[in-house]
């Protein structure tokens, strides 16, 4: 069976369609995922960069990639009213409605959606507390206090953990066979993730895992796609 680790920032959307893409990915392959909410902030101070959406011309790029991705992959995306985003009261409700820290599938996708499919202020008062009181009225969950010292310490113990395991940025699957030897790192398409089942293009798994040796450049074209209401300014940082 693969283990494997899904370390995610909701602030991503390539998190989110990673997300949507990971069960067809998995087809046939026995498994289990644990997800894992980080803060991409805390990563990206640790590393000295600044997030994509952080620079103008590199914010232009990924939103218009994304939209192109979503729509190859049939994935509904509409970008949030402001983005970047605090995600911060989002990861805490993530961890808050679990009991170690790595929430269940319907909790990640019901706060993904929050986020992702609804074109609105993600970090929205009104919108947080309906969420939460969804997420609350669920017989099998058990929410915390998202507020509570136990929640907070348990997202910074994990955003230190995929610190410590050489993570850089949001999303990366760890996949491990067994729970010892880890197979494959990928911060990419999840069929690259699991390339030794379901080799895209008939590339082989192989040739996939010799790419990150070299300097290798691609030159994309992409669609235009529709303006999308962006904000707040430039210039304004991720969460710490």
């Amino acid at each position: 069976m693969k283990e494997i680790h899904f370390y995610f920032d909701f602030i991503s959307p390539y998190a989110w369609l990673a997300f949507k893409a990971l069960p067809q990915s998995l087809e046939g392959i026995s498994h289990r995922v644990h997800y894992h909410p980080v803060v991409f902030g805390a990563m990206l101070k640790h590393h000295g960069q600044l997030g994509p959406a952080e620079m103008p011309g590199k914010r232009d790029w990924t939103y218009r990639q994304v939209m192109w991705l979503a729509k190859q992959q049939g994935t509904d995306l509409q970008m949030p009213a402001s983005h970047p985003f605090n995600s911060l009261s989002l990861l805490r409700l993530a961890v808050a409605a679990s009991d170690n820290g790595e929430p269940n599938r319907y909790v990640v996708e019901s706060i993904f959606k929050h986020v992702w499919c609804t074109g609105l202020e993600a970090s929205d008062a009104e919108r947080l507390e309906a969420l939460q009181l969804h997420l609350r009225s669920q017989a099998h969950l058990s929410l915390k206090d998202p507020h509570s010292v136990e929640v907070k310490q348990l997202l910074q113990q994990q955003t230190q953990q995929a610190i410590d395991l050489g993570l850089f940025g949001v999303l990366i699957f760890k996949v491990m066979r067994g729970l010892k030897v880890p197979i494959g790192w990928m911060l990419a398409n999840c069929q690259w993730v699991f390339g030794e089942h379901l080799p895209p293009n008939n590339c082989r798994a192989s040739t996939i895992r010799q790419l990150g040796s070299f300097g290798i450049r691609l030159r994309l074209s992409f669609p235009a796609v529709d303006q999308q209401r962006i904000g707040p300014s430039d210039g304004q940082k991720h969460q710490h």
